[in-house]
């Protein structure tokens, strides 16, 4: 059953008890990559393969989104930064033990693609943040993948040179 979580702000993934943050430089230049995160959010399965479906809702202003193994997650969007930024805060789960959490995806331009760093920012009970700290190199592992699948996604297969052999 679902519970309403503590309403939290930006600036929450600066302050959370606990944050996991994560980079990624991918070849796939910040307009491509924002519109995956924002604008074509039901494509987020395809690259992050934890995410078993997300639909955007009220008009824009929010996301459902479904986790293989069941936890489920209704969100307010809190910044459509183009090309910049894309955050939210969960407003309520069933994951037991979390009472706060936000997500900002930031997005900066590297001389050949994008910079992505995903700050996961959470509160619970003291079991849940441990929890969350233990699991940390695998969510770690779960976002490097995603970012791998999403880059693939975006950057065409560059055409091979007569004469290359693979």
């Amino acid at each position: 059953m679902a519970r309403r979580l503590r309403p939290v702000e930006l600036d929450f993934t600066l302050s959370a008890p606990v944050r996991l943050v994560f980079t990624a430089t991918l070849a796939a230049p910040p307009p491509a990559v924002y519109r995956s995160l924002a604008v074509e959010v039901g494509s987020m399965p395809a690259w992050f393969t934890a995410v078993r479906s997300a639909v955007p809702s009220g008009d824009g202003a929010g996301r459902t989104i479904r986790l293989r193994g069941g936890i489920a997650f209704e969100e307010t969007i809190l910044a459509s930064e183009p090309d910049v930024r894309y955050a939210y805060r969960v407003d309520s789960t069933n994951a037991p033990g979390l009472t706060a959490l936000a997500e900002e995806w930031a997005l900066s331009p590297t001389g050949k693609g994008t910079r992505l760093r995903w700050t996961m920012a959470a509160d619970g009970a003291t079991p849940f943040r441990l929890a969350l700290r233990l699991a940390g190199p695998g969510v770690g592992l779960s976002f490097r993948d995603a970012a791998r699948r999403l880059d693939r996604r975006l950057t065409p297969a560059r055409p091979r040179s007569p004469g290359t052999v693979r």
